[in-house]
């Protein structure tokens, strides 16, 4: 059974909507256990209707709560009865199998270095989300956790990718892309030059440089990217989809024919905000630490949160953490 330790005060929206996506995701799987975390009695009062699920569902009380408005590595290290801090510690001590928490990015990302410990031969843990590219979903990675790269930073990258895609969407040979402003191996600036000949040596599949233009047209399972710029590509992108959306229902609501045209393409409109929509991936998986651990969206409802959950646990049953160790370790020796 997968034991999942849940930031139950983490995000917008807790601890309602975390309570109420970790029911969820018990309701889903059998074969899964639940360690809630944060004010106890907070979380006690919404515990009423899940008698179902009850037996495999665990609170425990945490005095302490990381915010946004905490400097991250300080809290970490001060705040030892946290949510992160604890929820970290169990992982590492195998108390837990896998850590889930939408609130302090920093913090989760401190935590994870520093409490739960990076992989050998990691430099910089990523942050890797899951992004819509028309056919499935690619990895973008990093979006966010490494603003200032180095070029090995950036072909770890490219391993923590690859093993993740094997692994949890069980692609036998993903192909591993590199953001560019250019698809010739001489563009871009100094960091993605010197890093393209690294990826061309590195025992992943790399198909070349990836424009902007190119990002969700599936040239690429696995797009490595800085911190910074893929920060702004998932941003971006994020936005496009809510301005595209709200374009479309104003137009389909203009006139009475629209509006029997829109009543028509209904279902297919349903299906294509649901592959856009970021509650179904839940969250970014923090790859490079030593354990399975997700950040959830801020803003995240229950059914993200229950999302977060079930990605979490798909890393833990592939063996993600190991996988990149393997594949690091082959890297190394290859050189």
């Amino acid at each position: 059974m997968t034991h999942i330790y849940l930031d139950a005060m983490g995000g917008d929206n807790a601890p309602g909507c975390t309570v109420a996506g970790a029911i969820e995701a018990l309701r889903v799987n059998k074969d899964l256990k639940i360690t809630l975390a944060g004010d106890e009695t907070a979380i006690n009062s919404l515990l009423k209707d899940c008698d179902d699920v009850r037996s495999r569902l665990t609170v425990e009380h945490c005095s302490e709560t990381i915010t946004n408005h905490d400097a991250p590595v300080m809290a970490v290290r001060t705040k030892k009865d946290s949510a992160v801090v604890k929820g970290m510690l169990a992982v590492r001590d195998g108390r837990a199998d896998g850590f889930v928490s939408a609130g302090s990015t920093g913090a989760t990302l401190a935590g994870g270095m520093f409490r739960l410990g990076r992989i050998d031969g990691i430099d910089r843990p990523a942050l890797a989300p899951l992004m819509p590219n028309g056919k499935d979903f690619f990895l973008l990675i990093d979006c966010g956790a490494n603003v200032d790269c180095k070029p090995e930073y950036l072909q770890q990258f490219a391993i923590m990718g690859d093993a993740y895609m094997r692994c949890v969407r069980g692609l036998d040979n993903p192909r591993v892309g590199l953001l560019n402003i250019g698809a010739e191996a001489e563009k871009g600036n100094q960091l993605v030059k010197e890093t393209y000949p690294l990826l061309e040596k590195t025992p992943v599949n790399f198909v070349g440089n990836i424009e902007g233009r190119d990002v969700t047209a599936d040239m690429a399972d696995v797009i490595v990217a800085d911190g910074f710029s893929g920060n702004l590509i998932l941003k971006f992108m994020e936005g496009v989809a809510g301005t595209l959306f709200g374009m479309i229902k104003a137009e389909m609501m203009s006139s009475l024919r629209c509006k029997l045209g829109a009543l028509m393409a209904k279902p297919a409109f349903r299906q294509i905000k649901r592959k856009m929509d970021y509650t179904e991936v839940g969250g970014a998986p923090l790859l490079g630490v030593k354990g399975a651990v997700v950040k959830a969206h801020g803003s995240s409802n229950a059914h993200a949160i229950a999302c977060a959950i079930r990605q979490a646990v798909n890393m833990v049953e592939g063996g993600v953490a190991p996988a990149i160790e393997k594949k690091l370790s082959e890297t190394l020796k290859s050189e």
